[in-house]
């Protein structure tokens, strides 16, 4: 039998018009805006509208750490609501969109998979409402504006050997990482060493996530710090004049994109950071328009519980005033072997031993939601033909030790009616646990102890190791004011460690921090571990080389 791709499944599926999509989300066609027949964006004025009603059940979906055999955190969301949604209850899901450099990298899509997707599967993935692009413009515009204020006689004494705001572009591309730029005289700028981002990895998408609306958005943007001077005060973009014209170029992005599922369930799917290198999840401003239309909202945070489950809590649900009713946790008897050191190619293979041996790492994902945050959560194991009863049987007796059930999930294959048994899981969950959850860390405190807390309660580090210059870097944020911000870990998304070789839960090792800095407008002090880097490159065979278009305008080779 013929196993169809995501993409021919995406194809074939048969889509309603958007404004049958809003109809059926109670959202008002007034407040739409038409990118074409399948998908809109929509106002943020409906949120003044129904603020005073009830706000739906929040579901976070997370997952163990990822492997190259592939975990399925979106396909299972999506799944989640479409099981919801045939228990006929009233159901949105909130997703973040693909940044096009994964797309044509390593990773691929990030629509979902099989038949648990959101459509127009190739939009979403490619340019989608523009997004992205507005971040990018937005972005580029205050560095445009910040080299030409130096260019032009620079009032503010910025030091050019201390500029912070780097210009992106939403592509893996290593050869940006660092150059030299402002060459060629005078009146072709500063000559000084720069750099590229990844445009998820902007402060800008961040802000656009974080922010409540577009007034919120705007006093954001003006606190950014792009440079110091020689005096060693931050330059902020109200000092160069530029949050007006980021706001404007800004003003639709802010808006949630309105899709559907393959099953028509509603879902916004809007913002995009990384969770390795930024906060990794989806905006604000979409999740609150769905929990005010929806009595259930199912949503999900980037890579590993220890990276976007934690800043989910302690950046997003802090900032937002929102908090989970329940978690999933989603994991795969493929992965949890992997992280018992089988190798990819011999993962179909029965192997209870090493299975047993990958088990810590979904337990300490476990305790981490259940026991440092308190929050009630159910064990997905997504579904692989391979898998088989004695191992699932021991992922369900491991995690029943630790007062978790484990329900199999099959949406992958049968859409949301393989997902009615962790549906039917997670509203008696939502039902019967009404408490809420903890922080990790107080925000008052110093910006080493918010940091030693991640390190210790979640990652369950030895120590973290602060060399002398970071430490100085510390301590001159806490002097100019922002040592009570959260905490955002850049960190491998492989391990708990800042080693991606350690797998499984490690035990005896430090974190060590490499550098740190303050992205005063999104709200949060950036922490990076390791070898982070914020523009990713290619792979020797990129997927980009896979895609094509015929005559007809059907693209093809997108997963």
């Amino acid at each position: 039998m013929e196993i169809k791709t995501d993409i021919q499944i995406a194809q074939e599926a048969e889509q309603k018009l958007i404004t049958e999509v809003a109809e059926s989300a109670g959202i008002d066609e007034r407040y739409l805006e038409l990118y074409g027949k399948y998908k809109a964006k929509v106002d943020y004025s409906i949120l003044k509208e129904k603020e005073n009603e009830e706000d739906g059940k929040l579901i976070l979906v997370t997952a163990i750490s990822p492997t190259p055999a592939g975990e399925g955190k979106t396909t299972t969301s999506v799944g989640l609501a479409d099981a919801i949604h045939k228990l006929n209850k009233n159901v949105m899901v909130a997703l973040r969109e693909p940044s096009m450099g994964p797309v044509f990298g390593v990773k691929g899509g990030a629509a979902g998979g099989g038949y648990a997707q959101v459509i127009p599967m190739e939009d979403i993935n490619l340019h989608f409402t523009g997004d992205m692009h507005a971040i990018g413009a937005a972005n580029n515009l205050i560095a445009a504006m910040l080299d030409n204020h130096v260019q032009q006689g620079n009032s503010l004494g910025i030091d050019v050997r201390k500029v912070t705001w780097k210009r992106v572009v939403d592509m893996n591309d290593r050869q940006l990482r660092t150059v030299i730029d402002g060459i060629g005289g005078k009146m072709s700028g500063m000559p000084r060493e720069d750099g590229f981002e990844i445009t998820v990895a902007s402060e800008i998408m961040a802000i656009l996530c974080l922010s409540k609306d577009i007034t919120d958005l705007k006093e954001k943007v003006s606190k950014i710090v792009v440079a110091y001077s020689y005096d060693d005060k931050p330059v902020t973009v109200a000092d160069i004049k530029a949050q007006g014209a980021v706001a404007a170029l800004l003003k639709d992005a802010l808006k949630p994109n309105l899709v559907q599922t393959l099953e028509h369930t509603p879902a916004f799917i809007h913002g995009g950071p990384f969770a390795n290198i930024a906060h990794g999840c989806n905006s604000i401003m979409a999740t609150r328009m769905a929990l005010k239309l929806a009595d259930y909202v199912v949503t999900e945070a980037g890579f590993a519980a220890d990276l976007g489950a934690e800043k989910f809590l302690d950046i997003k649900c802090r900032k937002a005033g929102i908090k989970p009713s329940a978690c999933v946790l989603v994991a795969t008897v493929r992965a949890l072997k992997y992280h018992g050191e089988v190798e990819k190619k011999d993962l179909n293979e029965e192997n209870l031993d090493a299975l047993k041996k990958g088990m810590p790492n979904l337990l300490q994902h476990l305790d981490n939601m259940t026991n440092v945050f308190g929050i009630p959560t159910v064990v997905a194991i997504n579904a692989f033909p391979t898998d088989t009863e004695a191992e699932l049987e021991l992922v369900r007796t491991m995690c029943r030790e630790k007062g978790a059930n484990v329900v199999l999930s099959e949406v992958w294959a049968k859409g949301g009616e393989g997902g009615i048994s962790l549906a039917e899981e997670v509203l008696k969950l939502v039902s019967d646990n009404e408490r809420d959850f903890e922080f990790v860390y107080d925000t008052n405190l110093s910006i080493k102890d918010k940091i030693k807390a991640i390190a210790t309660k979640i990652y369950r580090a030895d120590n973290v190791i602060f060399d002398s210059k970071v430490s100085k870097t510390i301590r001159h944020l806490e002097t100019l004011g922002y040592g009570n911000l959260p905490i955002c870990m850049a960190k491998t998304q492989f391990s708990f460690s800042d080693d991606p070789s350690l797998l499984g839960a490690p035990k005896g090792f430090d974190i060590n921090i490499a550098d740190v800095k303050v992205n005063a407008g999104a709200g949060f002090i950036v922490v990076k571990t390791g070898n982070i880097l914020t523009m990713p490159g290619l792979p020797k065979v990129p997927a980009a080389e896979h895609i094509d278009i015929d005559d007809n305008g059907k693209i093809t080779g997108l997963f």
